[in-house]
Order: C-alpha cells, then structure tokens, then sequence
C-alpha cells in the first residue's frame, strides 16, 4: 500500500535562509518524481519508493541524459519496497525525503536541493535487521576468464549495497576517478586522478568521478561524500564501477553489525551533478555545491606547536608575549595548541600523559591553573584588544566509540560561554565504526545548535581514520598538515604543490596550510639544498598559503626583527581575503616543483577574478601562464599585492597570458576583468 505525506516546515534560521531554496522542487504526480532547480532535473520511477532514475537533465546545456534500463537507484540486493512515503522540509535547501521498507530494512533517502546548485545530494539511512552483507572484496580481473560468448561478459557485482546508479547506454564514455590521500604526517602525495574509457564493469576508487558522453561531450559526475577511500568503513578499495554506460557508487561504510532496530544508521553520502561539456564547466559545478554545503571562516592563524615546544612553554605570560607579536605579524586568530588544560596528553614534554579515561579526571579540560592562575580571560581579553580572537586544541574523548560525547561537549560549550572562544582544532580523531561517526556527529551538531553557529572546527587530517576531504565538511576547516624544520620534511614547493593539486577539487580557502619559521634548524637540511626554507623570503612563505586560510605554525618570539616586515603583507592580503575566497580557486599554470611559474585563478564572476601568480626557482622571467580565462578575451589585469604595473593582455587560444615576475621564488597577486 502507497502512503504520501507532504509536509512543509521551515527552519527557525532565518527568513533569507528558507527564501534561498525558492527555485527548487520536488513534485511527486501518479508515478513520476521530479526532482531539480533552474540548473538541474532528475526524474525517477516511484517504484514504492525503491526510487528509479529515468532521466538526469542539464538545464544550462539543455541535455537530457536517458535511461536505458530501469534498476532501483539505491539497492539492497532483488528485495521488493513497500510502505512508501514521500515528505519534504524548506529550509536552507530543499529537503525532499523518500522512505520504504526493503524486507526487514527501513530505508529514509534525503534528497538535498540548494538553488543555483547544478547537483542534487542523497543521505541515506537505514534501520531494522541486515543480513547477508558482503565485505564487497575487490575481484581481480586476472581472475576472469576469456570471452567467448556473450554469456561469458556477464560479471559478478562489487557490492551488496549500491548507493547510487546511473545507466544511460552507450559505448564512448570517457571518465576520471580522483582518489585523495589524508593521514598527511605520512603521506604527501594527496590526489590521485585516474582516466579511463568505460568497459567492461571493473571497480575504481576515489571520491570524485567525472564522466562525459565522447559523442555529445555533455557530462555527469559523483561526488562520494565519505572519508578517503584507504580509511573509509569497510572499504574494499572500491567506490565506483563503471561498464560502458552503467555507473554505480558503492560502498556503503557499514556491517551488517551497524544496523539495528533501535535507531537509524547513516551510510556514506552521494552527491550527483551536471557538468556541461567541459573541465571549467565540470569543476564550477562541483565548487558550487561544495560552497553551499561547507563551513569556512577567513583567518590568519598562528599556532606556536610549529616550533616543537610543545607543552613546555604555554602559560600566561608566554601567550601575552605571544598576542604583541602576533599582531605585528598581521595574525587574526592566536590559537593555544595542547597543554593549555589541567589534564596531561600523551604529547606532553612535561609530564607524560594519557587521552584514555579522560574523564576520571573532572578537570582534564579546564585551563591549567598553575599556567593560567586567572583562567583564560587575560589572554583573550588581551587578544580581543588587538584584534585577535583566541582558539584552543581540543582531543575528544575517543574511548568506547565518542561514548563520552555529551561531556565533551559541555566542555567545549563551557570554555564558548565562559570566554567567547569559538574556535576549535579537533586532534586525535579515531572514527572506527558508524557508531563512533554517530557520536561525533552528536558531538558537533550540539556544539553548533547550542552556539547558534558560532562554533567552527579546524579539523585535523593528519593521521587516524577521520573524515577527509569530503565528510564533515559542514563543521568547519581542514588543518592539512603538521611539517617542521625540526625534522627537515618542511620544505615550501611540497606544501604549494599539495595546495595546488588539492584546490582543482577542494575548495582551498576550506584549507588551513603552514607556513614556518625559515631561520630555525638550517642545519637540519643538506648544505647545497637549494629548497631549503631558508633559501626563500619569508614573504614568500606567506603568499604560498594565500589561496587557502594561511597558518603561521610557529612561535612569533623566536622569530627575527626582519621578519615582522611580513605583517604589512599579511595585512593587506586580510583586507583582500574575502574577495579572492569568495570564487571559485582553480590550479593554474605548472605543477609546483620547486621550478616551475604556478598558481591559483579565483572566479569571482563572470568577468572578473583574481590571479595570485608564484615564480619558483625558474630562469625565466617572463612566461606564457596557462589560466581559464577564455581564449581571445582580452584582460586587464592590477597588482594586489607585490610591485608591478598594470597589464593589457590577450588571452592565447589555449588560454595563457603573458606575464612577468622580476625575482625567482616570489609571487604577485592580480585582480583582472576581461572586457
């Protein structure tokens, strides 16, 4: 029996918020589902809610990409749905909500719809009991056997539960699977593309795939909304299958053990969209949802760990000094790393310590009352009259699966209304389990409701099984990565490079990037390295950060008098910050190798921009740059920031320009419109 409910509630947040998703829609009429916005239509089969998709329409494009064979989007395996529901909820997007029954399990797929957004988003939950779930174990394709009849082509599939699919038919799709890398005190090679002509069904693996139709040019894509593809939740090393015009998301993140009767289990998330006929087409469609999903604040940070103090320094008097300079630096945010708290973590120079049972010790997150005899209210009071708000480290409590969750939580809301602070760098995440995600997710949906949104999260992805790239996203900020003289791995073009490939499909201002102080541990590279960090200017060091939130990772005392020159740059990049963050932050130019002229292109429309240009070690002082700026335009372009005239310029059929940078390792900053 077919039940509909249509419900209509407005969230509490704003008027202008719920006036945002005007455009969008979702209209259930006999047995047909609409879906869509000004940009974007899918249409589905009602099938008892065992939803169906008949067509993906680009409305930019006017394509319509067909069906050719009628399966149920979402699968459990050949279960028949029933007890259909259909709802909808306005609020900052449109919400529409379709549940069934497939066997013993309940399934609640939520449509997000954000208008001007050219992709529809779907979380799914399931509840009830699940049973015969494979660990979806990648088959090797050396264990086929040869084709010889058509019988022979028919292949097994690589996961009980598909999360999303696409069929539309058709022998000439040409695709790309980007995987990303996180754990980044161990890794520093962050993005892996893939290319590919779809064939015969084989497993690929990555967050992003990219497919266009070789004979229309008019494209699609996933977004997998999931932690990386090496540390997701019984990952089998496959996120998606592709066999000539049949697409499917896999890899749900559970067990059968994670569903039960008692309460909904959330599974990893898709995200579907149109991409018109070209890459800029394709990566303006995904920024445009990213933007509208993600959190992300303008900040200048510094964080004194960089220098490898660690605990032993943190008190009072030591954060004062810190605030003076910090300010002279240019630096919006003084964030206290760990060792402001009474309780002792395990990175303790001062006392070894332990996160496991931290609440036995009530007062584990209270400030240190030997370091900060008068609590934090010096510090931040000092720091708001510099213009400096002050952020703290915080380590959830990890044990028994996030079970703590509710007092870590009153921890943090207490340290917010106490003192103001609002801004957290979450360490020392495990997420093992879905009950663990669901903890944390309590976690900071509380920190957030409590605060009205105040609260923001800077959120660590350099070691353990956290969210990545594209989970959490709507938390806060990623801290990309801990690098440090100390140990000779800081070395400047790696940090740009990891920032370079990253920003084709992350939006780098969600980033938190280093920079160090270049004077400290000279010794620490070999004599004759001429990308050594004290070979470049400090200036320099900062500009490299200026596409994402920079974070001076260093203790401003221990710096030189010459360095402080740097805050009349830093300055100035603040006042200009919300612009350039504003736009869509494509990679131009060379890959950063330490010789290569590079840099970053912010879209802010569709006639103007900005581009912040890096000339590395390369002999040339004058290059012909490779943008996305449309070829046969012409552009005039005004430097920001660093010396230079103004430039005319037509832009090549390839899409470069020609542009000068008088010094090797520095960089300019340019706002052009193209008239």
């Amino acid at each position: 029996m077919r039940k509909i409910a249509l419900i209509l509630a407005f969230s509490a947040l704003t008027v202008a918020a719920s006036a945002q998703a005007d455009s969008c829609y979702a209209t259930l009429e006999k047995d047909t589902l609409r879906l869509g916005n000004s940009l974007i239509e899918r249409a589905f089969v009602w099938n008892n809610g065992a939803l169906e998709t008949v067509s993906l329409t680009d409305k930019t494009t006017g394509n319509i990409f067909r069906t050719d064979v009628l399966r149920p989007d979402f699968s459990l395996g050949k279960v028949a749905a029933s007890e259909a529901v259909f709802e909808q909820e306005k609020a900052e997007c449109l919400i529409a909500r379709v549940s069934c029954r497939l066997g013993a399990v309940e399934v609640r797929r939520e449509y997000r719809i954000y208008d001007g957004v050219p992709a529809i988003a779907c979380d799914t939950y399931v509840r009830g009991t699940l049973s015969g779930l494979t660990d979806a174990r990648k088959e090797n394709v050396a264990d086929r056997k040869n084709i010889e009849s058509a019988a022979d082509m028919a292949s097994k599939a690589a996961a009980s539960i598909v999360l999303d699919r696409l069929s539309f038919g058709g022998a000439h799709w040409h695709c790309k699977a980007v995987a990303f890398r996180d754990v980044t005190d161990w890794n520093d090679n962050l993005v892996q593309e893939e290319s590919f002509i779809a064939y015969r069904r084989l497993g690929y693996k990555g967050n992003l795939l990219f497919v266009n139709d070789g004979l229309g040019g008019n494209g699609f894509f996933f977004l997998k909304e999931a932690p990386c593809s090496d540390v997701q939740i019984g990952g089998s090393g496959t996120d998606f299958t592709a066999e000539f015009g049949r697409f499917q998301v896999v890899g749900a993140g559970i067990s059968a053990a994670d569903v039960n009767v008692n309460g909904w289990t959330r599974l990893y998330g898709c995200v579907t969209g149109v991409s018109g006929t070209d890459e800029l087409s394709a990566l303006k469609a995904l920024r445009l949802y990213q933007k509208a999903v993600r959190r992300s604040e303008d900040m200048v940070m510094m964080n004194t760990w960089g220098d490898r103090s660690q605990d032993s320094k943190v008190n009072e008097a030591f954060c004062l000094q810190e605030l003076e300079l910090a300010a002279r630096l240019g630096v919006s945010v003084f964030q206290i790393d760990d060792g402001w708290q009474s309780g002792k973590s395990p990175n303790s120079k001062v006392a070894k310590g332990s996160f496991r049972n931290i609440w036995d010790n009530p007062d584990y997150w209270t400030p240190d009352p030997q370091k900060y005899p008068r609590g934090l209210a010096p510090i931040v009071e000092r720091g708001r009259e510099l213009g400096i708000e002050t952020g703290l480290w915080y380590n959830p409590s990890v044990q028994d699966e996030f079970a703590d969750w509710e007092k870590d939580a009153e921890a943090i809301l207490g340290l917010y209304r106490q003192y103001g602070i609002r801004i957290f760098k979450i360490d020392g995440l495990q997420i093992p389990t879905r009950r663990a995600e669901a903890n944390l997710r309590h976690l900071f949906d509380k920190m957030l409701e409590e605060s009205g949104g105040a609260v923001i999260f800077n959120l660590d992805a350099t070691a353990g099984r956290r969210g990545g790239y594209h989970y959490f996203g709507e938390y806060g900020n990623i801290f990309l990565e801990n690098r440090y003289t100390d140990w000779g791995n800081y070395y400047p073009y790696h940090t740009l490079r990891n920032l370079w490939q990253l920003s084709r499909y992350v939006p780098a201002e969600c980033l938190q990037v280093e920079f160090l102080n270049k004077w400290r541990n000279a010794a620490k590279y070999p004599e004759g390295d001429s990308f050594a960090p004290g070979n470049y200017d400090f200036e320099y060091l900062a500009a490299i950060t200026f596409a994402a939130q920079p974070l001076a990772w260093m203790e401003a005392s221990n710096l030189p008098e010459e360095a402080f020159a740097a805050g009349n740059l830093i300055r100035a990049y603040r006042e200009i910050a919300p612009d350039f963050h504003s736009g869509t932050i494509l990679p131009i130019g060379d890959e950063p190798s330490g010789r290569s002229w590079t840099g970053f292109q912010s879209i802010t429309g569709p006639k103007e921009g900005y581009l912040l240009v890096y000339r590395e070690d390369n002999p040339a002082r004058k290059v012909r740059l490779r943008t996305w700026l449309p070829e046969g335009s012409r552009v005039r372009l005004k430097p920001v920031l660093g010396s230079g005239r103004r430039i005319r310029a037509k832009v090549d059929a390839d899409g470069c320009i020609c542009l000068k940078i008088k010094e090797k390792n520095s960089s300019k900053l340019y706002k052009y419109l193209i008239k």
